[in-house]
């Protein structure tokens, strides 16, 4: 017994960075925390990508959860975000 049309499963996304610019492009963010989980990445691992990220020309927008941690945010342009806030 085959099936004709397998059901289409959502793949997770192909490389780490792949991975980490999809929660950092989520309107939440991702904290630290959340991206070492995802990774399996150090502290320090993660702050490095941050700036390579930014290096590359990327903005990232940091901001505090109300649980107090913080989250951080890829945003296509600055000004946008800080007339926002």
């Amino acid at each position: 017994m085959t099936l004709e049309n397998p059901p289409k499963s959502k793949k997770a996304p192909a490389t780490k960075t792949a991975l980490v610019c999809k929660l950092l492009v989520r309107p939440r963010g991702a904290t630290v925390p959340e991206l070492m989980d995802a990774t399996g990445w150090q502290n320090h691992s993660v702050r490095a990508f941050f700036t390579g990220l930014r290096k590359k020309g990327h903005m990232l927008a940091r901001e505090e959860r109300t649980s107090g941690e913080l989250a951080y945010r890829m945003v296509q342009d600055a000004t946008t975000e800080q007339a926002a806030a």
